[in-house]
């Protein structure tokens, strides 16, 4: 057993040494934002008007714009999951260009589509998206929304299809067996979903900035005021704003796992 253990051990250091390494290296860079950090400037931030405006447009518009991705995405992610039809992997490879295209690519093509016989009719209409919060829930869900998709699409196909065939031969429809037997059988992974892609909106940064702009105090966010505190050198804002969102990700990563029932 000592020789099988001897022998293993150049192959535990090669997995050992890259963790190691990694590690560090994440805690050397959110280590070093507290060389500069100060609890009596962090509480004098926050007590800013422009600051709690951000933090609560960050909160809300996530909130908004993760809802109506996730109630968009379940009923996509199951039919994608569940169903065969002519196209289904043009379809679902086309679903997936928010995920790689760059964020401001996504802004600009918001503002494009705007600039259209449809954008002006709603623009007349008052519903206008650039330079207003509904421009920043708009950004958010264009980001997100192909995230929730291709997480609710792994969730519903890790549902054993047995479970709604026996619903089925017990008098259920189609949509009784995905209301009684699917949606509480992915009712975990459905929350984790909402729960990433509300972290992610929280993030995001690119297609807001392109479609809302960074107005203090209307539509910036907390990653859009972490750029303009930058942009100034005000590195006691943009300490505490990046605090903040270390704050919210840790919460975040820590609600994942309890919705999955992981143990870390």
């Amino acid at each position: 057993m000592a020789v099988i253990r001897t022998r293993d051990l150049p192959f535990r250091l090669a997995l050992t040494l890259p963790l190691a390494g990694l590690s560090g290296y994440f805690l050397l860079l959110f280590g070093s934002q507290y060389l500069f950090f100060s609890a009596a400037a962090f509480l004098r931030q926050l007590a800013l008007p422009e600051i709690q405006a951000a933090i609560i447009l960050s909160l809300t518009s996530a909130t908004c714009s993760a809802l109506l991705a996730v109630v968009i995405a379940v009923p996509c992610a199951y039919l994608l999951a569940r169903h065969e039809f002519q196209g289904k992997r043009l379809l679902d490879t086309f679903l997936d260009l928010p995920v790689v295209l760059t964020p401001i690519a996504l802004g600009t093509l918001i503002l494009m589509a705007w600039n259209n016989p449809a954008g002006r009719l709603l623009e007349s209409v008052g519903i206008s998206l650039p330079f207003t919060v509904a421009g920043v829930i708009a950004a958010q869900f264009t980001v997100v929304s192909a995230i929730a998709l291709r997480l609710l699409k792994a969730t519903f196909e890790q549902v054993d299809p047995r479970c709604e065939q026996v619903a089925r031969t017990l008098g259920c429809t189609a949509a009784g067996s995905f209301r009684l037997v699917t949606l509480p059988l992915a009712g975990r992974g459905i929350m984790a979903a909402f729960i990433l892609t509300w972290a992610r909106a929280v993030g995001e940064f690119g297609a807001t900035v392109m479609v809302a702009g960074t107005v203090r105090g209307d539509t910036a966010t907390l990653p859009s005021s972490i750029y303009m505190a930058m942009s100034v050198a005000d590195l006691p804002r943009a300490v505490t704003l990046i605090s903040l969102l270390l704050l919210i990700s840790l919460a975040v990563l820590f609600a994942v796992r309890l919705a999955l029932g992981r143990r870390s």
